[in-house]
């Protein structure tokens, strides 16, 4: 009998959802707030975990950080149920780690299928692990970074992000990592004066989101979406594991971190030496080349986000987009530049 761990404070809820589940042939365990469902977690170390997220002492979002740290708990399965049906209050939860996301008020099928669900999934992951601990490792099963994105399709999580939306805060836990299925996000991070400066600009096909494959750190960027984007997302766990058992992809994955690395001192290095001219010339260029596709029809993104990757203040960088378009080497409408002259654009010093 799969033991259910229940953490909710109402309690008229908290037993007629104990007893749906006891009907269900479930063994149920319930806490009354959140620090009573730790220490039951970790006492009792149980199947599953479903779990409300506005409680006293400790709220929902506690509970999940507080468990993902104990590596006796943080692989235990978590269910949110929670009467909070906001986007951003789903995508919090999602972001922390939890398997499931179930809004009040709920049908007792929906609850029963999200759990035998979860459980399922362990099931075969575990049966799964066995059989490869029992037959010799194929370490060329996901051995470069080619295998390791069609890997991500198969097996990670699809998100969707309108314009403008946040993806992750610095600060947020890093529990997943990013494979751009569509779309264009930028990575960036804000000084002490409120100025936004991007790190990384990611098109379709890209990672971003990488962090500490062991630890369990906070971000410290941000990822916003500058167009609608659609993102897989894999658990960062499950990355490790696979990195940890595929050298050739570690020595890849090494390579991309690297190259990123020198794309952003380069970027760094034209911010403190190059004019007005040849950095804002040098990020139209930057841009043109993330965007292979809209090459004929132009880039389409804000001047804040171009100016804040020249790193040159937004009115200065408008000024001189309007300098360029008077010589003939871009044109300007709306949100919408196109390079006319590429070649002159690169010469510009």
């Amino acid at each position: 009998m799969k033991k259910v761990l229940l953490i909710e404070d109402d309690l008229i809820l908290r037993e007629n959802t104990a007893e749906l589940l006891e009907l269900s042939n479930y063994n149920v365990i319930t806490g009354s707030d959140g620090k009573k469902g730790v220490a039951l977690a970790e006492q009792e170390l149980p199947d599953i975990i479903v779990c409300d997220i506005m409680m006293p002492e400790l709220d929902g979002y506690g509970v999940l950080e507080t468990l993902s740290k104990n590596n006796s708990t943080r692989r235990i399965p978590f269910i949110f149920l929670s009467a909070k049906t906001e986007r951003n209050e789903v995508r919090k939860g999602m972001n922390l780690g939890a398997d499931d996301y179930i809004t009040k008020p709920f049908e007792e099928e929906e609850l029963i299928n999200a759990i035998e669900s979860r459980l399922a999934k362990v099931q075969i992951l575990n049966e799964q692990k066995e059989n490869e601990e029992s037959s010799p490792v194929d370490d060329e099963e996901i051995s470069n970074i080619n295998q390791l994105k069609n890997y991500f399709l198969d097996e990670g999580e699809l998100m969707s992000f309108g314009e403008g939306e946040l993806i992750y805060s610095e600060g947020n836990h890093s529990n997943y990592m990013f494979l751009v299925e569509g779309g264009i996000v930028k990575s960036y991070k804000i000084d002490e004066q409120g100025k936004e400066l991007i790190t990384r600009v990611s098109k379709e096909d890209d990672f971003f989101g990488f962090s500490s494959f062991t630890q369990n750190i906070p971000h410290k960027e941000y990822a916003k979406a500058i167009k609608d984007a659609t993102v897989y997302a894999l658990k960062k766990d499950i990355l490790s594991d696979i990195l940890l058992n595929n050298k050739k992809l570690s020595v890849e994955i090494i390579n991309f971190l690297t190259e990123g690395m020198t794309e952003f001192n380069d970027q760094l290095l034209q911010m403190a030496y190059g004019s007005v001219r040849r950095k804002t010339a040098a990020t139209i260029l930057q841009f043109v080349d993330q965007f292979e596709r809209n090459k004929q029809e132009g880039i389409k993104i804000s001047r804040n986000d171009l100016a804040s990757v020249a790193g040159i203040a937004p009115e200065s960088f408008i000024r001189t987009l309007s300098e360029l378009k008077k010589e003939g080497l871009i044109s300007v409408e709306g949100r919408n530049i196109k390079v006319l002259n590429i070649e002159r654009l690169r010469q510009i010093d």
